[in-house]
C-alpha cells in the first residue's frame, strides 16, 4: 500500500482538515488546525507531499520520525500541527484499513466513556449563571470559564467580581476549571490563585504563560488547587520539564497541536510516571476530538475532555457540521462515549468539505490593549 494524495482543507469556522489516500482506495482524515495560522500549516504540507506520496501509509511511526527529525529544524506550532494532522489521517486510514478503532490499535480500552466540558465565557461581564444553567440543561456537569479580561502586571481587577462569577456557575451545578489563558501576569496570579483557592476549582489553567515555568513553581507552592498546562506545548520534549518541576497537577496537550495521536499518547505516558492528569485541550473541530477520543480510549491517566459544541468561536459552522452522524461526538448527560468505529469513528461528510474549502476561512485571533494603547495578552 502507498500514499497517492495529501490534501488540505481551510473550513470554517477556522479548521484545516487532513486527507490522505492510498492507491487501494483506503482514505483518512485529520485534523490540523492551528488557529488563526491555517495558512501557514496548510503550507507545511507541500513539503510533506514531497516526502511521503509514495509511502506506506501504515508506517506511522516511521512517517512521523522522518516528519519530525527530517526537516532539521523541529518543534513548534506550525510544525508540529501539520504532523498532528497527518499522524490523525494515517491512524484513521489504517484503522479503516484492518476495521480496527485507532484505540484498539494502541492497546485496547481502558474506559467506555470520559466525562466532557464545556465553555461558557468569564472574560467579560457575561451572564455567567444564564450559561451555566444552559449549558447544565444540556447535560453538562462541568463547564470552563475565563477568569478576567486584559489584565496589567498591577493594576487589580476586582476579585471579587471573578469569585462572584465562578460561584454562579457553581450555584448552577457546575464544577469549574478557571482559565486564566495566559493573560495574567505573575504579580498579579498569585493574588487572584490566593483568593480564589477556597471555591474548589476543577483546575487553574495557564495562570502564567507556559514560557514562565519558574512562575508555575511559585504557585505551586503558594496554592493547593490544581494547575493545568500545556496548550501551547508542541511535544514531550516541551512537556518534560514542566513535568520534572512538579508544578503541574493536569497537562493539556492538544492532538491538532502537539504531534497528533501518536505524540500525545507518549506525552501522557510520561505524565502517569509523574502521576499527572491529562485533559486534553480541544476548542477545534470533530476530527480533533475524535482523535482525543481515541486517546481516552486507552489511555489511563485521561480524566476530563473539553468540547467545542457551541463555542462562541463556531459561527456559522458548529461542531458537527461536517459530520454524517451526530452520535458519535455528542455528549449525553455530561460524557462522551468511545466511538467503536474503525480509525478515528467519525465519518466525515467529503462533499461538504470540498464546498465550504472553496471559500476558504480567514480567522485570527483578537487583539486587545491596555487602556495606555500597550498590547495586552489575549
Amino acid at each position: 500500500m502507498k500514499i497517492t494524495r495529501i490534501e488540505t482543507f481551510q473550513v470554517p469556522p477556522r479548521w484545516l482538515f487532513v486527507r490522505v489516500e492510498a492507491d487501494n482506495g483506503a482514505f483518512g482524515w485529520g485534523e490540523a488546525s492551528l488557529e488563526g495560522h491555517a495558512e501557514a500549516v496548510a503550507g507545511v504540507f507541500e513539503t510533506f507531499c514531497d516526502r511521503f506520496i509514495g509511502a506506506d501509509p501504515r508506517s506511522i511511526e516511521d512517517i512521523w520520525q522522518v516528519g519530525y527529525r527530517g526537516g532539521f529544524y523541529r518543534g513548534g506550532p506550525v510544525l508540529m500541527s501539520a504532523l498532528s494532522g497527518l499522524d490523525q489521517a494515517l491512524w484513521d486510514l489504517k484503522g479503516r484499513h484492518y476495521g480496527l478503532p485507532a484505540w484498539e490499535m494502541l492497546g485496547g480500552k481502558v474506559r467506555d466513556w470520559v466525562r466532557a466540558y464545556a465553555w461558557i465565557g468569564g472574560d467579560r461581564p457575561d451572564d455567567i449563571a444564564a450559561a451555566a444553567k444552559s449549558r447544565r440543561e444540556q447535560g453538562f456537569t462541568a463547564v470552563k470559564m475565563n477568569a478576567t479580561a486584559e489584565i496589567d502586571y498591577l493594576v487589580a481587577p476586582k476579585l471579587e467580581d471573578v469569585v462572584d462569577r465562578v460561584r454562579a456557575a457553581q450555584d448552577a451545578g457546575m464544577d469549574v476549571g478557571l482559565d486564566f489563558h495566559g493573560r495574567v501576569h505573575r504579580p498579579m496570579a498569585k493574588q487572584l490563585a490566593k483568593v480564589l483557592e477556597p471555591l474548589g476549582l476543577l483546575f487553574i489553567e495557564e495562570p502564567v504563560l507556559s514560557e514562565n515555568p519558574e512562575a508555575l513553581v511559585q504557585l505551586a507552592n503558594l496554592v493547593s488547587t490544581p494547575i493545568a498546562v500545556g496548550e501551547r506545548l508542541y511535544s514531550r520534549w516541551d512537556f518534560k520539564p514542566f513535568l520534572a518541576s512538579g508544578a503541574v497537577d493536569i497537562i493539556q496537550p492538544d492532538l491538532s497541536h502537539a504531534g497528533g495521536l501518536s505524540e500525545c499518547r507518549k506525552i501522557a505516558a510520561m505524565a502517569e510516571s509523574y502521576d499527572v492528569a491529562v485533559a486534553p485541550h480541544c476548542p477545534l473541530g470533530p476530527l480533533a476530538l475524535a482523535s482525543c477520543l481515541q486517546l481516552a480510549a486507552c489511555t489511563p491517566n485521561v480524566v476530563l475532555q473539553e468540547t467545542s459544541l457551541g463555542i462562541h468561536y463556531n459561527r456559522g459552522h458548529d461542531l458537527l457540521s461536517f459530520c454524517k452522524s451526530s452520535e458519535v461526538l455528542t455528549p449525553v448527560d455530561g460524557i462522551l462515549s468511545i466511538p467503536t468505529g474503525p480509525g478515528l469513528g467519525v465519518e466525515i461528510d467529503e462533499e461538504r468539505v470540498r464546498a465550504a474549502d472553496a471559500e476558504q476561512h480567514r480567522w485570527r485571533n483578537p487583539v486587545w490593549r491596555h487602556a495606555d494603547g500597550s498590547f495586552a495578552e489575549w
